[in-house]
């Protein structure tokens, strides 16, 4: 991993725990609001920790990409959780490693 990657791969990380630190439920109760949280903070740890050893430059692009996109449809949507795709009469789960058929 180029020194590039591996700053914007750190940045990625930092910027979902600054906004896991700021999130709230859109229900308004602290109850959801400490789920989603939690949902983020190990959504995160874990797929980063299953990454962490990736070589393949396209792939380490790819997740960048899938990553990004998730934090902004969250933040559009207002919910931490993976927005099921509809792809040709399919559901995919948008998922920062790889897509997964559902």
């Amino acid at each position: 991993m180029t020194t590039a990657t591996r700053q914007e791969v750190l940045g990625l990380y930092r910027s979902i725990f600054r906004l896991a630190r700021k999130w709230q439920a859109t229900s308004g109760q602290m109850e959801d609001t400490i789920k989603e949280k939690q949902y983020i903070l190990n959504e995160a740890r874990t797929l980063f920790r299953k990454n962490k050893n990736l070589t393949d430059t396209d792939l380490i692009k790819q997740c960048i990409d899938e990553c990004t996109a998730r934090i902004e449809i969250g933040l559009h949507y207002k919910i931490p959780y993976p927005r099921p795709v509809s792809v040709m009469g399919t559901y995919t789960l948008i998922n920062p490693v790889i897509s997964k058929n559902v």
